[in-house]
């Protein structure tokens, strides 16, 4: 990163200023991950920093507020995101997560205020051979161990910013590290501290917890610590479904393998709702538990369970696409199971394709994902019935054009049809010949012609009154 850094950091040598790279860029360059976003602390004031930084690239202001301002640095083409924050030395309302902002005097005083040791490392720039790290709190050794440690208490830090006990679930997640006994302990005692943090935040930790290399890792933290009781309260519930003589299904384990799974068959990066609807398949299970004879069953789980899953992402303010279509895929995700036990015919095949629309791809994932069982066996013939699915699904998909599965007339020519205008009766009988199109396949015109006059007449005289009904 030198040839980005030694054009920012000549500037504020030239000016007397300190600069430091900092944070999450120190930590991520010791792990060989750093990325084109760089995080930087100064004693220069941030109306300072925009003189200095002028006409280096683009700048903006957005958190001018809390000392940070960023610009936009290009070399060899890249281009590299700077965010340079004046040192801070923070107070916080105990009834707010917003901090009074205060600037500081020195790097040791702004790393304290840091939510992990691993993150309270510094780099002085123009590097420095005799102190080429600032780390007044072991973050060295802690990343060497991989693990999470607060700079100050835990209970003083996740007191100051109660969100940082959910980063400590997220950077389990990010880095693979394991959180602190005594951060633990903290977010045991303190979880429903997260209550005054604001739902957006929460689902924007959630949102990169999930899509990190091992959410598993996070989710464990999140339900070991309670803190999922206070975001997450339908996937802590899940252990619920395992008797006290362990006989029954573990859905809380089941889960988190569906989610690995998932993640396994992912084709083009991470995908949030996937992985969100793995989370969340089985939510309803603890609510329809019924247990007669020894023998457990969760009818119409996925029905509960889909209107469990709209509520929690919609209270999370998680988008309306996201949110839908994460329902959408809860409450379809059992349908297989029908193929499974009793081939089905070629209308049924369609209607599962209707019925996923374009989240077919993704419906395909997460059923074989759920594919999971004790018994090798049936999980093997689960595998294979589903394979079986899919292919009927292809062959019929090249033949009749599924993904654009629709009735041989469209409104216009229903209206001409029918010689009625706009109105109700041209959206039943598209309906209508939708649902023939599926159950007998594809039809020439003249046919659906004919089939709808036969409806129509069906519905009354002709076609008079059909308007009214």
């Amino acid at each position: 990163m030198e040839p980005v850094t030694r054009a920012v950091a000549e500037r504020f040598v030239a000016a007397d200023r300190e600069l430091f790279l900092v944070g999450g860029s120190v930590r991520d360059a010791l792990l060989g991950r750093l990325g084109a976003d760089l995080d930087f602390a100064t004693d220069a004031h941030p109306e300072q920093v925009l003189e200095l930084v002028r006409g280096l690239g683009p700048t903006w202001t957005t958190g001018i507020a809390f000392g940070t301002v960023g610009v936009q640095v290009e070399t060899d083409g890249e281009a590299h995101r700077l965010e340079i924050t004046t040192y801070r030395s923070d107070s916080y309302d105990r009834h707010s997560r917003k901090p009074e902002v205060d600037y500081g005097k020195t790097i040791e005083a702004d790393l304290s205020r840091r939510d992990f040791t691993v993150n309270a490392m510094a780099i002085q720039l123009p590097l420095d051979a005799a102190r080429p790290v600032v780390d007044p709190y072991d973050g060295l050794v802690d990343l060497g161990r991989r693990s999470l440690r607060t700079p100050v208490t835990a209970q003083q830090s996740f007191d100051d910013d109660p969100l940082r006990m959910l980063r400590a679930a997220r950077f389990a997640a990010q880095l693979g590290f394991t959180v602190d006994r005594d951060a633990l302990a903290a977010i045991k005692d303190m979880r429903d501290r997260l209550e005054i943090v604001s739902a957006e935040r929460v689902r924007d930790e959630l949102t990169k917890l999930i899509l990190a290399d091992g959410p598993r890792a996070g989710l464990e933290v999140l339900v070991g610590t309670g803190l999922a009781d206070v975001v997450l309260p339908e996937v802590a519930r899940l252990a619920e479904t395992v008797d006290e003589h362990g006989r029954h299904k573990d859905v809380y384990a089941h889960t988190l393998t569906v989610l690995e799974q998932a993640i396994a068959l992912e084709d083009d990066g991470p995908d949030l709702v996937l992985r969100l609807a793995a989370l969340l398949h089985d939510i309803g299970k603890p609510d329809t538990k019924k247990v007669k004879d020894g023998k457990v069953t969760f009818h119409h789980h996925e029905v509960v369970g889909a209107k469990m899953a709209r509520a929690r992402l919609s209270a999370l303010r998680f988008p309306k696409d996201v949110v839908d279509e994460v329902t959408e895929l809860v409450k379809l995700h059992l349908r297989f199971h029908g193929y499974a036990e009793d081939e089905w015919t070629d209308a049924a095949v369609r209607r599962y394709v209707r019925d996923a629309g374009p989240l077919l791809s993704r419906l395909h994932k997460l059923t074989r994902s759920d594919c999971t069982t004790r018994n090798a066996a049936k999980a093997r013939a689960l595998a294979t019935a589903y394979g079986a699915l899919e292919q009927r699904i292809a062959t019929l998909a090249e033949a009749e054009e599924l993904d654009k599965l629709r009735p041989a007339l469209d409104g216009n020519e229903i209206m001409a049809a029918l010689g009625v205008g706009p109105g109700p009766i041209v959206g039943k009988a598209w309906k209508y010949l939708l649902e023939l199109r599926i159950e007998r396949g594809p039809m020439s015109r003249e046919e659906a012609v004919e089939e709808l006059l036969r409806w129509a007449r069906s519905q009354g005289s002709g076609t008079q009154g059909l308007d009214g009904e």
